[in-house]
């Protein structure tokens, strides 16, 4: 053998040895990293479970015993039905049980002397104490309306904030990744007054428009403001999410107009409610005139139902947000978010084709918790040559919702966090072994 073919090969093996070395780093890294997250599950496990006493029968099932064996069953969590917070009610029992006779609630009208005179009064006193007790929301100097969820809400918004006159529909723009759902619902009814006219970021016409400013941000769970900044721009915030179990409350909300939802602040989709909170008696008048139009009025038998949910929720924190009662709804809320949040990311770290948005620590005015935000949803990405990946997921029988439909790309998706334990353990558990 010559020189240069022994130079040849000690430089071959030279290559070998750092490649090898490489990966083994790699590795290395990789199931370090992989534990750390897996301690931090346990460890936020050990924390919700010292909070009382009788906490850890809040927990989901699987942090008594494993988890039951993935029995390759679709998992649906392309939709943000909240039924993670049906353990939590459970557990409350008849405390917020109501029994209406069959005389009540049978007019139309609430109070005729009010805006909105199809709100119940004790929904709206409800409203305002726990916004107080929160601190997410100023309710001083504005107008509730009541509607059959926000959905209903954000078409009055729409009606009560375009002139009539207008010689052509006023542009509704919201910032990319948007909710899904607002493109559909603005065009929907192909109304002459507004049209979805896109991302914020691109619109630069020089015109009227309707800014929707959605924070936290769904479907990444990002804090928002507005982008566009123009004077002829009305700005709208839907904040179904800006309550403690998901994210800091670093301050009570002050604009003009607010949209928040029973939906996603207690779990109850099913009672088909939301509110706004107005600062212009005008608007408020006419997003009123809509829904009376819509579906004169809003149910009174649902108002007087989450009157007493909002007042129990309140009540469980009467004390104080550290408070030591078992049934601190918004201490529930949190731990299961962190808890479902570290199984996520454990996950994520166990594969290697998704990665997962980071946020900022912190502190709650509410709580006092220090955290980084834990939405209702995740905003996972997929990595390496995966194209599309809602279609990726599919594959292995998780549902998810795709970028495109939020107006970014498909290497995107949204995936619910708020489904019942063991679905949200069984996808998680599967998500896990899936790697190139």
């Amino acid at each position: 053998m010559t020189g240069q073919q022994n130079m040849l090969k000690m430089m071959s093996l030279k290559h070998l040895l750092v490649i090898s070395l490489a990966l083994n780093v790699g590795l290395i890294s990789r199931v370090m990293e992989v534990s750390r997250e897996e301690k931090h599950v346990k460890k936020v496990k050990d924390a919700a479970g010292s909070k009382t006493v009788s906490y850890s029968s809040f927990l989901p099932t699987s942090t008594a015993a494993p988890a039951a064996q993935d029995d390759g069953s679709i998992i649906n969590l392309d939709h943000g039905d909240p039924t993670m917070y049906e353990r939590y009610w459970q557990q409350m029992g008849d405390r917020t049980t109501v029994v209406i006779s069959g005389w009540q609630l049978i007019s139309y009208f609430s109070d005729v002397r009010n805006i909105c005179w199809f709100l119940e009064s004790a929904f709206a006193n409800a409203i305002v104490r726990l916004h107080k007790q929160v601190g997410n929301a100023v309710t001083e100097g504005r107008h509730i309306v009541v509607g059959t969820g926000s959905t209903q809400l954000y078409q009055a918004v729409l009606y009560a904030l375009c002139p009539e006159n207008a010689s052509e529909p006023m542009s509704v723009v919201s910032a990319a990744p948007f909710y899904s759902s607002y493109p559909l619902m603005t065009d929907f009814l192909k109304s002459g007054l507004y049209k979805w006219a896109g991302d914020a970021y691109k619109f630069s016409k020089d015109e009227p428009y309707i800014e929707l400013v959605t924070s936290p941000n769904n479907p990444d769970g990002a804090s928002r403001v507005a982008v566009v900044n123009r004077k002829q721009g009305i700005l709208v915030h839907d904040l179904a999410y800006y309550w403690p179990q998901y994210t800091p409350i670093s301050f009570p909300a002050d604009h003009d107009i607010m949209l928040f939802t029973f939906s996603k602040s207690t779990g109850h989709a099913g009672t088909r409610l939301g509110w706004a909170l107005v600062k212009d008696e005008e608007v408020a008048k006419r997003m009123t005139k809509y829904i009376e139009l819509n579906t004169i009025g809003v149910s009174k038998d649902s108002q007087i139902r989450a009157a007493k949910i909002l007042n129990h929720v309140a009540d469980s924190i009467e004390h104080g947000p550290e408070s030591k009662r078992s049934n601190n709804f918004f201490e529930f809320g949190y731990n299961l978010m962190a808890l479902r949040w570290a199984q996520l990311r454990a996950a994520v770290h166990r594969s290697d084709l998704f990665s997962l948005p980071s946020f900022p620590s912190g502190t709650c005015r509410f709580s006092g918790h220090h955290f980084k935000p834990q939405p209702a949803f995740a905003w996972l990405k997929c990595e390496r040559d995966i194209e599309d990946c809602e279609s990726f997921l599919r594959c292995h029988k998780i549902l998810t919702r795709g970028g495109k439909h939020f107006g970014v790309g498909p290497e995107y998706v949204r995936i619910s966090m708020m489904a019942r334990d063991e679905i949200f353990d069984r996808f998680t558990d599967r998500l896990s072994m899936i790697n190139s």
